[in-house]
């Protein structure tokens, strides 16, 4: 199975200069925890996701129609491509230990979103196949995605 079989298309983007008021919004109105932002050139300049926003707002002295998508989201995409493996598209994620990856063309424009959620609600569609992915696959790709790093982990355990 190949990321453009099972990859969400219509994807809700913001740009840079988008407040997180709007932002918020798009996020609360399209039920979707992040949004590419997309330059001038409508090439990937980064994500923003529901964390950012909280962050940002929990850690800055600022109403949030006053903050940027460009001042908070990551800049470092991870992206796949529309004809990967869905297998490859899930190590990106176990290593990137993120749940969405925006999907890019042969010629680099964004084609759309893939979620782990995709992953997991397709991943019976190939059973018996030996090329699918296992559910033993998923539960190890799960659990690279939620664990905490170190540093957050005693910090956990303190709480």
């Amino acid at each position: 199975m190949r990321v453009k079989d099972i990859f969400t298309e219509a994807v809700i983007t913001c740009k840079p200069e988008t407040n997180l008021a709007e932002a918020t919004e798009l996020m609360w109105t399209n039920d979707c925890g992040s949004l590419p932002v997309l330059d001038d050139a409508g090439k990937i300049a980064g994500i923003l996701t529901d964390r950012h926003i909280c962050i940002a707002m929990g850690t800055r002295n600022a109403r949030p129609s006053d903050l940027l998508a460009g001042d908070v989201m990551e800049n470092i995409v991870v992206t796949c491509n529309s004809s990967d493996h869905i297998r490859a598209a899930l190590g990106i994620m176990r290593q990137a230990k993120v749940r969405r990856l925006p999907v890019l063309g042969e010629t680099g424009e964004m084609e759309g979103i893939l979620s782990i959620d995709d992953i997991v609600l397709n991943i019976r569609r190939d059973y018996g196949n030996a090329d699918a992915i296992s559910y033993g696959e998923m539960i190890t790709a799960l659990h690279a995605i939620f664990t905490r790093e170190e540093r957050y982990a005693a910090q956990a355990v303190a709480a």
